[in-house]
């Protein structure tokens, strides 16, 4: 599965901070259905893979941000045009791991950048892409080239 996932996130390197994408110790992805529910199946994932790798310890943070930017993905990018739903690709998750650091990554079908708003402390949304720079060591996204359309916004936690 590495190798698949490497080759499908070639666009990624752009946008990581330089790694050597052979270097991959671990990855891990799964397709998310354009429904919410797939928020816990995400945070789900992403415990299994953490204790597969010994990484329980990140799980708090690393799940708020995959729950975050899994959010975002459906709310934004997939239910957000229900009239193209049979066309829409889902969402796809995926964890790397190096030897210093782990990845997250989240992609979608939509070209529209990711955009952090303005939170009002009370308000109950506009506070994810916060979250998410909050919680992970950086974070950024890169759109899709070539005939897929889309972009991965990933984020990114330093290993202790």
């Amino acid at each position: 599965m590495g190798t698949k996932v490497l080759t499908m996130l070639e666009p990624l390197w752009q946008g990581f901070p330089p790694a050597d994408p052979l270097a991959v110790s671990g990855s891990a992805s799964c397709t998310l259905p354009p429904r919410y529910e797939s928020v816990r199946c995400a945070r789900s994932f992403t415990r299994e893979t953490l204790q597969g790798w010994e990484l329980d310890e990140l799980f708090d943070s690393v799940a708020l941000v995959v729950s975050e930017l899994v959010t975002n993905a459906l709310r934004h990018a997939i239910l957000a045009a229900p009239e193209h739903a049979d066309a829409t690709p889902p969402a796809r998750l995926h964890l790397m791991r190096w030897s210093h650091r782990l990845i997250c990554a989240v992609r979608d079908p939509s070209d529209d950048s990711p955009v952090a708003g303005e939170a009002d402390s009370a308000a109950e949304s506009g506070r994810g892409l916060y979250l998410v720079d909050s919680f992970s060591d950086s974070w950024g996204w890169h759109p899709l080239s070539g005939v897929t359309h889309g972009k991965i916004v990933w984020a990114q936690f330093r290993l202790p």
